[in-house]
């Protein structure tokens, strides 16, 4: 770029126009490589970045005190929504860590404010109309309902873990409850700072170490276990279907539905008619792994009852429901495809989204604005919820089906959940990355008034 601006030999027509030129050829080059990571703030924040995320794992090693660590491990492989939930912990849950409750209640907070801002207008005009300002009272709200959230949590877990629990007094039970509850309000803080670099989402990247954290000590049992008997096709098959599983989440996540829109104000200068520049992306999988974990806590939902009851038709239904069981697999199926046609359209208004379209001057061709633009929205996201429904569907069922073929017992971090957030974190830090890299060169880019060469 030096000597394409800092000549000054040669005619003033010729200049302005290498000058010109250059500045186009600069802005377009949207390549990368290596050095440019090095040129900007990103090493530091990547520094930042890896401190946060060690902090936050020191909590899952400072274990409660008082309880049979064993006996507790060996029922946790038996319940799957406590299995989901240690993952998200990067094991939290089997060491009893006081960081075991990680940032669950956290997300518990913000699903019920999602769910609250459909309810009650009021909260879905802070998020909307007040701009920057709603969305931080929201998220102060969130915070506050995210410690009561991890209050009942930790009484809950408590409680659980009465049986194993050598001296269960009323002092250890307070202590146990603090301890989690400032923990929980300890790893969300973590977060909330890790979101600020802006180098992806913080909880999701809170969740993305502990399920990397967890992966290597459980896929080492898997292997273990297979040159224990000797399964090398079973171990080849579940390394293979893992491989295959990653590469299909890859497709899935970048897939669209792009319709294209027409706004009013752009017309061609050539043709005299709209200009066709804008459209609106729909992802296959706008719901994320939110289908999958409400599922897996419905169907955890029996079992837990009937542990506190002791009702028969519920330990029938819990067993009917437990992983292997006769009705798990259609129930899961069934779940999912409900919570992810809710959970897309709770993302998505159409109502709203025709009337933002209306606003802007955008329509979609052949499509009427306002009623007639909403119907048509609500028809291709039922439609692209049918194909989320189904790719989750295999998510959640693939696994099982795994385990059966290979007769071996798959590496936690191979469910269709884990490898989900997993992907789409690892993806969406990779954009993050590439968007501050490109935008640090723009900012070092100098331009000169070509006018002046002309003087």
């Amino acid at each position: 770029m030096a000597p394409v601006f800092g000549s000054s030999s040669g005619g003033g027509a010729s200049r302005e126009k290498a000058s010109g030129r250059g500045a186009a050829a600069a802005i377009e080059d949207s390549s990368i490589d290596i050095g440019d990571f090095f040129k900007g703030p990103l090493p530091g924040k990547f520094l930042k970045l890896l401190g946060f995320l060690a902090l936050s794992r020191l909590g899952v090693y400072i274990p409660l005190g008082g309880v049979n660590r064993e006996a507790f491990a060996g029922n946790l492989d038996q319940n799957s929504l406590l299995g989901t939930l240690d993952s998200f912990s990067g094991g939290g849950i089997g060491r009893l860590g006081i960081c075991s409750l990680g940032i669950v209640p956290f997300i518990n907070a913000q699903i019920v404010f999602q769910l609250l801002a459909q309810l009650y207008p009021k909260l879905q005009d802070l998020q909307r109309k007040e701009g920057e300002a709603g969305r931080k009272k929201v998220l102060q709200y969130t915070r506050y309902a995210s410690v009561g959230f991890a209050i009942v949590q930790a009484i809950g877990q408590v409680l659980y873990l009465r049986p194993y629990v050598n001296d269960f007094s009323t002092e250890w039970v307070l202590t146990s409850v603090t301890l989690l509850t400032l923990g929980s309000v300890f790893t969300t803080f973590i977060g909330e700072r890790i979101s600020d670099l802006k180098l992806g989402n913080g909880t999701s990247l809170l969740i993305f170490t502990s399920i990397i954290s967890y992966l290597p000590a459980s896929f080492g049992r898997t292997v273990a276990q297979a040159f224990q008997d000797g399964n090398y096709v079973g171990l080849l098959t579940i390394i293979l279907s893992f491989l295959l599983l990653v590469l299909g989440i890859v497709y899935v996540q970048e897939a669209e539905r792009k319709i294209p829109l027409n706004y009013a104000s752009r017309y061609s200068s050539r043709t005299g008619e709209l200009q066709r520049s804008a459209y609106l992306p729909f992802k296959v999988n706008s719901s994320g792994v939110m289908p999958i974990i409400f599922s897996t806590s419905s169907l955890a939902l029996p079992g837990t009852l009937a542990r506190f009851s002791g009702l028969d038709f519920l330990k029938k239904a819990a067993i009917a429901l437990n992983p292997g069981g006769a009705l798990y697999l259609p129930t899961n199926v069934l779940l999912i495809a409900f919570f992810n046609y809710y959970y897309t359209f709770l993302q998505l208004d159409p109502d709203d989204l025709s009337e933002q379209l209306k606003r802007q001057g955008a329509s979609i061709p052949l499509v009427r604005p306002g009623k007639s633009t909403a119907a048509y929205i609500k028809t291709v996201l039922s439609r692209i919820s049918v194909l989320g429904s189904a790719f989750l569907a295999v998510l959640a069922a693939g696994p099982s089906l795994v385990e059966q073929t290979s007769h071996l017992t798959a590496f936690r971090g191979f469910a269709g959940t884990s490898v989900l957030i997993l992907v789409g974190c690892a993806t969406d830090t990779a954009r993050k990355v590439q968007a501050e890299i490109i935008s640090q060169k723009y900012k070092n880019i100098e331009f000169y008034d070509v006018n002046r060469f002309g003087q």
